[in-house]
């Protein structure tokens, strides 16, 4: 049952360190590396993230400039960042690519945090998933006769206390990224 209540804990800290990196991935007005984590640029056949292929720097709050070390796949990053989801333009100088971040509008920042709330929600319904298949498996151990009545209320209790734990968790995360965004 130990095993159960470890698996279980496992299962719900993956789910908010997921959000953790959704919420990195959120542009929210400032110039930060981590927006361009899920682009890959295709270099010499192979799916390759950007910091691995060129340095990622902040020269100002709102530019990221992207110095390749290889001076050919410019245009290729420059391709893989026009195609992506991001919604900015890169500005190839023929050494260095820079994206200008514009300054949010209070419509789009509400915007984003909705999606800030939709992600928090998503997370915290699976936790509560988690929280249900753990329980199921309690019962079904029950079942078997390998635990008893008094185990599996003592189980139930431990994994609701974790579910409260990360539900708990995934709100301060939220409210710590919905602050950051209202107050660029």
């Amino acid at each position: 049952m130990k095993e159960l209540i470890k698996n279980t804990e496992e299962k719900m800290n993956k789910t908010v360190a997921v959000l953790e990196r959704d919420y990195k991935s959120i542009r929210a007005g400032r110039a930060n590396a981590s927006v361009l984590d899920r682009i890959t640029v295709d270099y010499y056949g192979a799916p390759t993230p950007i910091q691995q292929m060129a340095a990622v720097s902040t020269p100002e709050p709102r530019v990221l400039m992207i110095q390749p070390w290889d001076a050919s796949t410019l245009k290729t990053i420059e391709k893989a960042i026009q195609t992506s989801d991001i919604g900015i333009n890169p500005q190839n100088d023929g050494r260095v690519i820079r994206l200008s971040f514009p300054p949010l509008t209070e419509e789009r920042r509400k915007e984003i945090v909705k999606d800030v709330k939709k992600f928090a929600e998503d997370s915290k319904v699976a936790i509560r998933n988690t929280r249900r298949d753990a329980i199921e498996k309690l019962k079904a151990l029950k079942k078997a006769n390998t635990v008893t009545e008094d185990d599996v209320a003592n189980g139930e209790k431990q994994i609701q206390n974790l579910t409260d734990k990360y539900c708990k968790e995934i709100d301060e995360l939220a409210g710590i990224k919905e602050k950051e965004i209202l107050e660029i």
